[in-house]
């Protein structure tokens, strides 16, 4: 065995592979809690699907304000990713609150 494979061991960790961190897979993290959030995934540490709307208002800030601070300094792809997740994650907002 060796030295990595006794370090996960030890540690609980599977072989999964955790993704490349960039700004892309960065925002498709907040994407995925406010989707928690919002009551459209389940949790995937407890696999209950609940609702945190304060929490999901947060987490859709915080998108905003990378999309302001970043502005100028995105790619194409980039910049439209996060549009989208915004744009997406707005509705979704806006629908669950609708009814209060």
């Amino acid at each position: 065995m060796t030295q990595d494979d006794n370090s996960k061991k030890q540690t609980g960790q599977s072989q999964y592979v955790m993704p490349e961190a960039n700004f892309t897979t960065f925002i498709l993290s907040l994407n995925s809690s406010a989707l928690v959030h919002l009551g459209q995934h389940a949790d995937p540490a407890t696999g209950a699907t609940a609702k945190s709307l304060p929490v999901a208002k947060q987490t859709i800030d915080v998108l905003a304000m990378l999309a302001e601070k970043t502005q100028g300094n995105l790619t194409d792809e980039e910049r439209r990713l996060l549009t989208n997740v915004l744009y997406e994650l707005r509705l979704l907002y806006v629908k669950e609150t609708e009814g209060e």
